[in-house]
């Protein structure tokens, strides 16, 4: 598995949640702007996937896009579904939660895969025993924030972890 930064091919990065319209995407443009913040843009391929397939095709949700955007993010992917080739063409996928997790370690099993899979909020160094990033689609405008601000910590961690690796 790549994680030395200084090597020629990219870091691959995919983030999951359920539908690929709230968290995971949230998740791709943040790791994506501080990455870019610590000039290693172009060492890493960072993307979302969701495990459901009812958003494929469709723009984050504009609760996500609105907290992207007033913490100075812009929010560009559109939602697909996760690939059985995602497991061969991504180092690293990252799950908001534990169902989430559960599905991708299900199908990484069933391909025989070696990419390595876990729970973003692993690699918040202050995540309190928090494991999971909650959903907050059936949420108001506060939700969205305050996942924004778990999915921040939790990649500064990440990015933190993958350059000591």
């Amino acid at each position: 598995m790549n994680t030395n930064l200084n090597h020629q091919s990219k870091i691959s990065v995919l983030f999951v949640c359920l539908g690929n319209i709230c968290r995971s995407p949230l998740a791709e443009g943040v790791f994506r702007q501080i990455v870019e913040d610590q000039g290693l843009g172009d060492q890493f391929l960072i993307e979302s996937a969701g495990t459901g397939s009812w958003h494929v095709g469709e723009r984050p949700d504009g609760r996500a896009i609105l907290v992207a955007q007033q913490h100075g993010i812009n929010l560009d992917s559109r939602a697909r579904q996760i690939l059985e080739e995602d497991f061969s063409r991504f180092d690293y996928i990252i799950a908001m939660d534990r169902d989430n997790l559960r599905v991708l370690n299900k199908l990484k099993a069933e391909i025989n895969s070696s990419t390595q899979i876990t729970l973003l909020r692993s690699h918040d160094p202050d995540g309190s025993g928090e494991d999971e990033v909650p959903d907050p689609y059936y949420g108001g405008a506060s939700g969205f924030e305050n996942v924004y601000q778990l999915v921040k910590e939790s990649c500064k961690g990440l990015l933190q972890q993958l350059r000591l690796a």
